[in-house]
């Protein structure tokens, strides 16, 4: 086996659904003027790079399978959602990865049964090989139990973010009983913290 394939996996990190966990949620976020960054993210990304994580956002975005925006400007949005965080005093958020894809796509090229939208563990997977994260040293929270099924597919602690709008979505590519979050937390902020503190 080459010397590559055996790289050890010995990152941690954060893995953060974006819309309602560190963006309000405005349901199809299309321009930059949408973007209003929730109380205590800033805090909660600074402790997650204190304490040595990274901060990966995994995200499906329908807006581009929809066609209302495409890849490069999605960038562009994540660019400014970036500078926004820094210059509010958070540190650099590690990386983004997005699924694009939805069964039901209008964008022809988008409309697949991939295996990168959540429910779906696959951006966590990739994210692990291409960052050297071990994933079971590592937790997902998201807002939505597609965030909370993703991540225990994976193999990472999960919680759910309880702000209230997503209380029992409907989720495809779940044909089992909904999963059931290893923790419950009212924001991103005391979300951390008290995984963190359960770190040490």
């Amino acid at each position: 086996m080459a010397e590559s394939e055996q790289r050890v996996k010995s990152e941690r990190a954060f893995f953060l659904d974006r819309d309602g966990v560190l963006v309000e949620d405005v349901d199809l976020l299309t321009d930059a003027s949408q973007i209003r960054v929730l109380p205590g993210v800033v805090e909660a990304l600074q402790a997650i790079h204190e304490h040595g994580y990274l901060s990966v956002v995994i995200t499906n975005q329908t807006v581009i399978a929809r066609g209302l925006i495409d890849e490069t400007e999605l960038g562009r949005l994540h660019d400014h959602l970036r500078e926004q965080l820094v210059q509010s005093g958070a540190p650099h958020v590690s990386a983004f990865y997005v699924c694009p894809h939805h069964p039901h796509a209008d964008v022809a090229r988008y409309r697949v049964e991939c295996t990168c939208r959540k429910p779906s563990p696959g951006l966590l997977e990739r994210a692990s090989d291409e960052m050297g994260i071990d994933l079971a040293m590592s937790f997902m929270i998201g807002d939505r139990l597609s965030d909370v099924a993703a991540g225990q597919r994976a193999g990472c602690t999960t919680a759910l973010i309880e702000s209230g709008a997503h209380r029992a979505p409907p989720i495809v590519g779940m044909s089992s009983e909904p999963p059931t979050p290893d923790h419950r937390f009212a924001d991103l902020r005391e979300a951390v913290h008290t995984l963190l503190r359960g770190q040490r």
